[in-house]
């Protein structure tokens, strides 16, 4: 059994802290095949796979690493995140199941409140209501607002008490498909460009049905559209960028470039190039 993860951890400036990591999570025996790390957002992405043991111990290692050496009290980036690993998803590849990745999300979720006293959420296919499916929705008020969410009945921690950590937050932890973590820059400095074009794409706002997206600012002179691909067959990567290209014009913008986060499907890039080449689709 072959399963995935990949880890987002709210530290993209010191990279000692995510040698740190890598170096945790292959000394528990899993294999990290990627990593990114972005001092803007202040965030980096692992993409680590093993079997199912492997996985679950090396995640645990990671949650260690970041808990000790990763502290949002003072933290700042673009993108929002409510834990130092923020996010924690489980992916089954070869011989294994939806139900696999569930279980271990779950156990793995259990494990580190256990050792290390930081609470999680479920989302995803590991989610016990409809409400937390969503990591948008998990997400929502990010570390700061924690300790006021922690008060409402329907966002009581799955694993942990109402009590945050108090350097390293909350993590999401979650089972899912495959997915395509891909950015579009834009060269503008108007935020709103970016946060229109991400509202009319986005599933949650009535757009596709198989993207999620945010409008960030990277500098004053560049926007960036932030996408989660949830189903790269149904949503090429080159469809959605022509469709910012057309949305950005209406604003009088231009896509600079675009940026993948981790990995992705080999079908994905020669669905792509097929377009951009002129060929054939498959």
């Amino acid at each position: 059994m072959l399963l995935e993860s990949v880890p987002n951890i709210s530290e993209g400036r010191d990279l000692s802290i995510i040698d740190a990591c890598v170096d945790a999570v292959e000394r528990a025996g899993a294999r990290v095949v990627h990593r990114t790390s972005d001092p803007v957002h202040n965030r980096s992405v692992l993409t680590m796979a093993g079997g199912y043991e492997q996985l679950r111990e090396a995640a645990i290692a990671l949650a260690a690493v970041t808990c000790e050496r990763v502290d949002l009290r003072g933290h700042a980036g673009v993108h929002p995140r409510i834990g130092a690993l923020d996010v924690l998803p489980f992916i089954p590849l070869r011989e294994a199941a939806m139900a696999d990745a569930v279980r271990l999300a779950r156990e793995t979720a259990q494990a580190i409140w256990e050792r290390l006293r930081v609470p999680s959420f479920l989302y995803g296919e590991a989610a016990a209501t409809p409400l937390r499916r969503n990591l948008a929705n998990v997400r929502q008020g990010q570390f700061e607002g924690l300790d006021a969410r922690f008060e409402l009945p329907d966002w009581r921690p799955d694993f942990g008490d109402v009590a945050k950590h108090a350097s390293a937050g909350a993590i999401a932890v979650g089972a899912r498909a495959i997915l395509i973590a891909f950015n579009v820059e834009l060269d503008t400095g108007d935020l709103a460009v970016a946060k229109r074009i991400a509202r009319r794409l986005r599933e949650r706002d009535g757009g596709l049905r198989t993207l999620k997206a945010l409008g960030l600012r990277l500098s004053d002179s560049l926007v960036q559209v932030s996408l989660n691909v949830t189903d790269y067959r149904a949503t090429p990567l080159y469809r959605i960028v022509e469709l910012i290209r057309e949305m950005a014009a209406e604003a009088g913008a231009g896509v600079v470039r675009s940026e993948l986060i981790g990995c992705l499907p080999y079908a994905a890039v020669e669905e792509t190039a097929r377009y951009y080449l002129g060929l054939p689709h498959s």
